[in-house]
Order: C-alpha cells, then sequence, then structure tokens
C-alpha cells in the first residue's frame, strides 16, 4: 500500500505502522483516510496530509481523496506495529 511508503520525516517511520492512520474507506472513486497526528501542534502535520492526499489521488480508480484529521482518540505509543516498535528500540 502507498501509505506504507509514507514516512513521517522527522521519525523516519511510515504513518501506518506509526499507527496515525486509522481508518481508510473507498466508495466509487474516492477515498476518505481518518488519521491523527503525534500532537495538535505537528509543525510537519500539513506536510503529512497533503502527501497522503496525493498518494491516494495517484492510485487508479481514484478520483478524489478527503484526509479527516482527528484528534480524538489522541494519538499514544500503543497505536505503533510491532514493527515500528522495533525500529524505535521499545521492545
Amino acid at each position: 500500500m502507498l501509505l506504507h511508503q509514507l514516512l513521517d520525516p522527522d521519525l523516519i517511520v511510515n504513518i501506518i505502522d506509526f499507527g496515525l492512520v486509522y481508518s481508510i474507506n473507498h466508495t466509487d472513486r474516492q477515498v476518505v483516510i481518518l488519521m491523527t497526528l503525534t500532537s495538535p501542534a505537528c509543525p510537519i502535520g500539513p506536510q503529512i496530509i497533503s502527501e497522503a492526499r496525493r498518494s491516494m489521488e495517484r492510485l487508479d480508480g481514484v478520483d478524489a481523496a478527503e484526509i479527516k484529521l482527528t484528534m480524538d482518540p489522541a494519538w499514544s505509543p500503543d497505536r505503533m506495529t510491532d514493527e515500528a516498535r522495533d525500529e524505535w528500540g521499545m521492545f
């Protein structure tokens, strides 16, 4: 999946494994992604959101992508995959 290739530039972990993406819904020719950031004041948040949207809109069969940002529930390290925790030395 394309979002596995989208790295948080500060954390150098993809946004899926880091637990920033809560859901992905694809209907007709539109993708809606519900995601969060590590904090509401994340300075690279706009860049991550923009790149996620562009990545989805490059897919065949997708005309538009919408990124919905939420802070509820708040992100926590518990959302990280085992692979991301291993990269960060959290085991």
